[in-house]
């Protein structure tokens, strides 16, 4: 029984990650949701240290549902998508007014939490409450692609892998298989050079069977944006704005800023800096003005205190390519 396999090799082999630490289900069910959210398009490494210092200062329920959304976004800072800090602690809100400060354990309950979709209310209904759902994550994913040697565009559909992912089986240690199968993926079933003589259920698949290892992966469409980035000094200040105006870093501080056309990017007497975020390859140009009545939505900044007050990572960076020139 693959099962049994899987979870053989993990009591042995599983990570000592923060989340999974011994704890009561109250604990439990909040370790869970906070490392969900903060896991979503985020990798496990970097996200301990953020989880260990989130739990520090906001250590459940009802100190999240509390707390200001300055110091929430501060101990989020860096791992950026801030909407799902601010998703979270919207939870965390409703948690306390509508379920007695417990995590509802009915998937479609879950689902009407402030960014819970179907993946993070799967995750949560295995993990906290050992429900027998597979949750399909990227890894949970690939190893199922892997077992069965899917390949078409029909197969691996994220209708047909629902289907599919039965070949997995049941069992009563529901949290743990879960977690297993991540681990499997994390760690062995890797998507380049995978280490197939670890695996315990490398006799079950038939990639491994075939050598056939390629997994065909949807193209990821990258978009081309160009903007400028103006920043406006007053003495020793510069002014930041809270965004209103783009979808992403919504109402979080950034420099004022436009979107233009890419030829009047390449104007050669501004400042350039490139920035990959989530689908776009941002390409801004940066210029320099004066203004002394800021705007309603705006504040200003000592420039030499500005890296030491709680701005997105973005900012930070655009401010670092030209501090010289200031």
């Amino acid at each position: 029984m693959i099962a049994k396999k899987i979870l053989y090799w993990y009591d042995k082999n599983k990570r000592p990650l923060p989340w999974r630490a011994r704890s009561s289900a109250k604990k439990k069910e909040y370790f869970t949701l906070v490392s969900e959210f903060m896991l979503q398009q985020t990798q496990v490494k970097t996200v301990i240290p953020y989880f260990n210092n989130f739990l520090k200062n906001i250590p459940n329920f009802q100190s999240l549902a509390k707390v200001s959304e300055a110091k929430l976004l501060k101990h989020w800072q860096g791992l950026g998508y801030y909407s799902r800090a601010k998703n979270l602690k919207k939870s965390a809100k409703l948690i306390m007014d509508n379920y007695y400060g417990r995590l509802p354990d009915n998937f479609e309950e879950l689902k009407k939490l402030p960014g819970v979709g179907d993946y993070t209310a799967s995750a949560i209904s295995a993990i906290a409450f050992n429900k027998q759902i597979i949750p399909l994550d990227g890894n949970i994913e690939r190893v199922l692609k892997r077992i069965l040697n899917l390949k078409t565009e029909e197969e691996i559909k994220k209708e047909n892998l629902h289907k599919q992912k039965k070949i997995f089986g049941k069992t009563k240690r529901s949290s743990d298989y879960a977690q297993a199968l991540m681990e499997i993926g994390a760690l062995l079933c890797k998507p380049k050079n995978p280490y197939c003589d670890m695996c315990p259920i490398a006799k079950n698949c038939l990639s491994f069977k075939r050598n056939d290892f390629e997994i065909k992966k949807k193209d990821k469409k990258i978009i081309d944006k160009f903007y400028l980035a103006t920043l406006y000094k007053n003495d020793d200040q510069l002014l930041l704005i809270k965004n209103d105006k783009f979808k992403f870093l919504k109402n979080l501080l950034i420099f004022p800023m436009k979107e233009i056309t890419r030829s009047d990017s390449l104007l050669k007497s501004r400042i350039k800096l490139n920035v990959k975020m989530s689908n776009m390859n941002m390409s801004i140009s940066i210029d320099f003005s004066y203004i002394k009545n800021k705007p309603k939505n705006g504040m200003w900044i000592e420039k030499t205190k500005l890296e030491n007050y709680m701005i997105p990572t973005f900012t930070k960076k655009i401010f670092a390519s030209v501090k010289n020139n200031l």
